[in-house]
This record gives structure tokens, C-alpha cells and sequence, in this order.
């Protein structure tokens, strides 16, 4: 969801389309996509994403085709559709061209399509307006609400998606807001509500060499950690907590193995490349209570970790997991599962996958505007466009680190 303007943080008309944003999913999402499949057959989906009022934050340095129709004498409604909204219905309604679309070189016929929906989405969308107030009427400060919409190809395989942009009056709406029956979150349920939270047990340097050879029953000693101290991270906060360690855990130091030496002299550059490992338990709830009262010096019980599972990584790759041990002063992990690529996984065999996709929403593009009997068509405004979106972790890869022959 999408609510913004000028003075976001404090601004009522911001609260205001917080408590009326349903209002507007429902009364429009439908109307226009009932539009779209009577105009197009069924060939796309079309899904509200933001509302804003005088500006929109969705519609950044993006080429559109803009048709302008009046309402009435004082009134207009606008349709924005960005140049990937328009390439989507041409590919779809006249066939994939061997040219990449321009907004720029729309021809007559492209034009007249673009237009001819424009007007029957407005067609659809009048009878959700009022009829404006005579006593009302002033032809200069309209507040004018923005509303966005993602179209996309009904197809599976289709990942493509652009925006269609509606502006209208905010003078002919009723918008209904969501109106609050009472507290719905008590100060008495704030401190047992519960909230995950990852624990860091240290981070370490470590050879590829070393990484690449982990087996099962290794122990992995960091040699930076300190079993007093671990690091709470709760939505990117990182927060220092103390702690009682449980010297249960304790295992004896065995001597240095000195037998390597024959492996050392058959390494090359490749195994002597060191990156930064660390230890992370798993996610682990913890109350907003115990949160709110954590504060330098206090010493926290997290007995609850010494059963649960810690995984090492690098660069945030999951490359093995295993089980908390200390030796001497220093957390270790003792490996049960070698999660990596590259090496044969012990134990439960589970892989970890990624996922992500991707939204293009059209390339940047000048403005230009024409009216043409009482509807206006051409290519206007561009605005911003920013996204964001994250990635799960991913086996960790060692031909990341290959090295070409000359470099050896």
C-alpha cells in the first residue's frame, strides 16, 4: 500500500486515507477490472496498489499516454497508463511487434485503442461519482485523489506488470472511513506479545580451504566470541546482551594436529582466500516485555538457545549447521549437516532454495499532452518509481571464488 503527501509523517489528509484506503479497494478495484475484461476478454488482472491525494509518489520519471475527459464544466478525470501498461495491451490485442514499443512513435490506430479503453473505463467509473455541489463550484484548488493500479497478463508465465493511474475530484466522493470501536491492542497485552528475534554468536575469518573441508562432528571455534556476550538482532537493531553461560556445553580443547603439512604445500591461491563466517541461531520469540526491559549490564536467560540450532554462514549463505558447544572461553559450533554446494549434505539432506521475481514498470520518458474532443491523448508526466524486494538465503557457491589459470 501506497498513502502519501506533502508532510507524510504528520499530515492528516494522510491519516485520513489510511482510515478510507479499503473504501477505495472496494468501490474501484472491481469497476475496473470488469472493464478491463469486457473491453479486452479476460486478458488481464488488474490489482489496487496506492492512493494518494494532490500527488503521486508511484508515478516517477515514467513516459504515459494520458487521456483527459470532463466530467462537467469544472471538472476533469485523468487515465495515466505507463509506457509497459501500453506495450502489454498492444502485445496482447494486435500481436508482438518486431520493434521494442516507444510511447513516443504511438501510431493513429495504437492511439485510438488506448483511448477507446481510457473512455470506457471512465464510462464504468461515473456512477461511483456525485453529482457536484453548484454552491461548490471553483475552478482552481481541487484536492484530486490519485489512484494506482497494477495490470498484468492473465498468462502464468507472464511477469511483466505496468500501472494505470485514475485521477479524479475528491469534491464528487464519499469516501467512507473505517471508524476505530474501541481500543483494539490494551497496554495490559503489550508486554506478553512475543516477537522473533535472531541471536549472533560471532562472526570469525576463515579460509575457502577450511570451509570447502568441513565434515560432520568438526567443531568450529570463533575465536572472537566471548561466551559472556551475544548479539540480539531484531529487525536489523543490533543489541548487545549479557549471559550466564552453561559450562555443560563445555568440551576439552584437543592439541593442534600438526600432520597438515603435505596438504598446506599442495594448496594454491584459491585455498588461502579468507572470508568472514558467522554463527546465527535460529529465529527465537521473544516477549516485548523482556525487550522493553533489556538494558546495558542485564544479563538476559536465553537457556532455551543451548537446544536450538545454529547455522554458519558466509556472506550471509547458509554453507553448514550444527549444534553449540564452548571450548576453553570461546563459542564453537560442532557441524551435524554440511549445507553447501559442492559437498555431499549429511544428515536430514534438506536444501535451501531462493526465490524472487521481478517487476518492470517501464522506462523513463518526456511529457507531452493533446486534446481532442474532450479527450485528451498523448504522452505526459513522468515521475519516480522506486521498489524493493528481498531474496532468501541461497546455498552458498564455491565456484563464487573460481580463479582463472593465469591468476594461479
Amino acid at each position: 500500500m501506497a498513502v502519501n503527501t506533502n508532510n507524510i509523517e504528520d499530515s492528516i489528509s494522510t491519516k485520513e486515507l489510511l482510515r478510507e484506503y479499503s473504501w477505495y479497494m472496494n468501490e474501484f478495484s472491481d469497476v475496473l477490472q470488469d472493464a478491463s475484461d469486457d473491453f479486452f476478454t479476460k486478458n488481464f488482472k488488474i490489482e489496487f496498489i496506492g492512493l494518494s491525494k494532490n500527488i503521486n509518489c508511484l508515478l516517477n520519471n515514467e513516459s504515459c499516454f494520458v487521456t483527459k475527459i470532463k466530467i462537467d464544466e469544472e471538472h476533469d478525470m485523468f487515465f495515466r497508463l505507463t509506457e509497459k501498461t501500453i506495450d502489454i495491451i498492444l502485445e496482447k490485442v494486435l500481436g508482438k511487434a518486431k520493434n521494442k514499443f516507444n510511447i513516443n512513435k504511438i501510431s493513429e490506430l495504437e492511439a485510438k485503442i488506448i483511448t477507446a479503453f481510457n473512455s470506457f473505463m471512465f464510462d464504468a467509473l461515473k456512477p461511483k461519482m456525485n453529482e457536484p455541489d453548484p454552491k461548490l463550484l471553483k475552478r482552481t484548488n481541487f484536492d484530486m485523489i490519485n489512484m494506482t493500479f497494477i495490470l498484468k497478463n492473465i498468462e502464468p508465465d507472464a511477469k511483466e506488470a505496468g500501472k494505470i493511474i485514475v485521477t479524479l475530484p475528491l469534491a464528487l466522493l464519499s469516501p467512507e472511513k473505517i471508524e476505530s470501536s474501541g481500543n483494539t491492542f490494551g497496554n495490559t497485552d503489550f508486554p506478553s506479545s512475543e516477537i522473533f528475534a535472531k541471536v549472533i554468536m560471532g562472526k570469525t575469518k576463515f579460509s575457502l580451504y577450511d570451509i570447502k573441508n568441513l565434515e560432520q562432528d568438526d567443531v568450529v571455534v570463533f575465536e572472537n566470541s566471548d561466551i559472556k556476550k551475544m548479539t540480539l538482532s531484531i529487525q536489523d537493531e543490533l543489541l548487545e546482551i549479557n549471559l550466564n553461560p552453561n559450562m555443560d556445553l563445555l568440551i576439552p580443547q584437543e592439541d593442534e594436529d600438526n600432520s597438515g603439512g603435505e596438504e598446506m604445500a599442495a594448496r594454491n591461491i584459491w585455498d588461502s582466500i579468507e572470508v568472514e563466517m558467522n554463527a546465527e541461531f535460529d529465529a527465537v520469540k521473544i516477549s516485548l516485555g523482556d525487550l522493553k526491559n533489556i538494558e546495558d549490564g542485564l544479563v538476559v536467560d536465553l537457556t532455551s538457545l543451548y537446544d536450538n540450532n545454529v547455522t554458519l554462514k558466509v556472506e550471509g549463505k547458509p554453507i553448514a549447521s550444527g549444534t553449540l558447544v564452548i571450548v576453553n572461553d570461546r563459542y564453537g559450533v560442532k557441524i551435524n549437516n554440511i549445507i553447501a554446494k559442492g559437498q555431499p549434505a549429511v544428515g536430514t539432506g534438506e536444501e535451501n532454495t531462493d526465490s524472487g521475481e521481478e517487476n518492470d514498470f517501464g522506462p523513463e520518458g518526456d511529457n507531452n499532452e493533446s486534446y481532442n474532443n474532450g479527450a485528451d491523448y498523448g504522452n505526459a508526466e513522468g515521475e519516480e518509481n522506486s521498489s524493493q524486494g528481498g531474496e532468501e538465503d541461497e546455498d552458498f557457491d564455491y565456484s563464487d571464488f573460481d580463479l582463472e589459470d593465469e591468476n594461479l
